[in-house]
């Protein structure tokens, strides 16, 4: 769809007309011509199911009666199937009205009534094109808000994890199991609950699960459920995960701890669609969009025994690696300024600031714990600082003076002059971003002026 950037200016949709009268059809793409519209015209529910699939259109018209006399109702379907964003205008003659009002419910924009008034036909047209085009600024709206605000709760403008975020929003959409890896603490339930979220069972239940640290009994009971007298204590029948999740999506955690017995009875579950209660002989229907995650390197675990290999390829539809925090440093700042606001707001207390040197030593740190380690410092040292600046007393002394830092990153800061130290801190931090001056200037909390004044005050490029 092409609009220009006056606020009245008028819109160009792609119309798809679907209407067994031709001439009726024409008569409705010359009334879209006028306003500028691009109508394509097919006169059967055939033509139309294949425009559907593999065209792009912002409007779908269809006559409700066509071969029968719910093929509009069809087509309706089929658009809500394989065009996510388009509009639906059912076009019926007078007894079928009930009917139109039917498929409103279903999903349709609206319906007009033969004989068409052409005016109010455009005018109807051109309303569903308009709400199109809205949706559409809104989802661009959103990008921006996302490489600004974060993504899902997902915060970080590093190379790395503008790469998780792509990921996400490429398989989100299809119905492919999905496989987060990364270390512990580094957000992987935050991925799953972000591939839930734009998927389109966003409107049922996210179900999370965690596999670790039980016996197979309980976990097989836990997944899939029992019927009543399946062992002592069982008094009624109990729904498992799968069941629970049934439509939605289940996120099973820490898969790469499950025992074998137990990962041939998932596999079973995946590759069927089908659970069996402890204690039951038949087996029941289960409809979900799978996603695991795991801190262990499963390719491995597999070629060693430990993680049935069959069972891993299929739920590696696709993956998703969730980088650790040393790896993405330049994000740091972000997390920290997010993070001291959230807490902030949360005691109800004004958001102090962080002074450079105590940024500085946080970024310096290996962060073995990840986000998680991060966000449950901040929250201490908001709690626990009553000035209006974070410096370095304020931080952990753990973190004051970590001995593990990685080579390259600033090291402890006791005995450094702060010329030198500011430096130092520059100079490694450009290095950190390949020579982007605005995410380092971002990441030591200065603006870009200052950066530049600093790179020619220490001779630094």
């Amino acid at each position: 769809m092409s609009s220009t950037s006056e606020t009245n200016a008028p819109l160009h949709a792609q119309v798809l007309i679907v209407d067994d009268e031709v001439e009726h059809a024409e008569v409705m793409a010359e009334a879209l011509r006028r306003p500028g519209h691009v109508s394509t015209i097919v006169h059967s529910l055939a033509e139309a199911t294949e425009e559907i699939r593999h065209g792009s259109f912002d409007v779908i018209v269809t006559d409700l009666v066509m071969e029968n006399e719910t093929a509009g109702l069809t087509v309706l379907e089929l658009s809500k199937r394989h065009q996510e964003d388009v509009e639906t205008i059912m076009v019926t003659a007078h007894g079928d009205v009930a009917t139109a009002k039917a498929a409103l419910q279903g999903g349709a924009y609206d319906f007009i009534e033969k004989p068409l008034d052409l005016d109010v036909f455009r005018n109807l047209v051109n309303r569903a094109a308009e709400t199109v085009l809205l949706r559409h600024q809104n989802t661009a709206l959103r990008g921006q808000l996302d490489a600004a605000y974060g993504f899902e709760g997902i915060i970080g403008e590093s190379a790395a994890i503008r790469q998780v975020i792509t990921t996400v929003r490429q398989v989100a959409p299809s119905n492919i199991p999905v496989l987060i890896t990364g270390e512990s603490g580094t957000g992987k339930e935050l991925i799953a609950q972000a591939v839930h979220r734009h998927s389109k069972r966003r409107h049922k239940r996210f179900v999370p699960f965690n596999a670790a640290g039980q016996s197979e009994t309980l976990l097989e009971d836990q997944l899939f459920g029992h019927v009543r007298g399946a062992f002592t204590g069982a008094d009624r029948d109990r729904e498992g995960v799968f069941q629970y999740a049934h439509e939605g999506t289940l996120f099973l955690d820490e898969i790469g701890d499950m025992p074998l017995t137990m990962q041939s009875k998932l596999l079973r579950v995946l590759e069927t669609g089908e659970v069996v209660r402890l204690g039951a002989n038949e087996a029941s229907k289960t409809d979900v969009r799978f996603v695991s995650a795991t801190n262990k390197d499963m390719k491995s675990l597999a070629v060693d025994g430990g993680f049935r290999e069959d069972l891993y390829f299929r739920i590696k539809g696709a993956e998703i690696h969730v980088p650790p925090l040393r790896e993405r440093r330049e994000d740091i700042p972000r997390l920290v300024n997010h993070f001291i606001g959230q807490y902030a707001a949360e005691l109800d207390r004004p958001i102090p600031d962080v002074s450079q040197p105590a940024m500085m030593r946080l970024v310096a740190y290996r962060w073995p714990g990840n986000v998680r380690e991060l966000l449950n410092v901040v929250q201490n040292v908001v709690v626990t600082c009553e000035a209006d600046t974070i410096d370095v007393r304020h931080i952990p002394e753990e973190i004051r003076v970590d001995e593990s830092d990685d080579p390259g990153a600033i090291g402890s800061l006791a005995g450094i002059g702060l010329d030198k130290l500011e430096k130092e801190a520059i100079r490694q931090t450009l290095a950190m971003t390949g020579g982007n001056r605005e995410q380092a200037a971002t990441m030591l909390g200065i603006g870009e002026r200052t950066l530049y004044r600093k790179l020619k005050e220490y001779g630094l490029k």
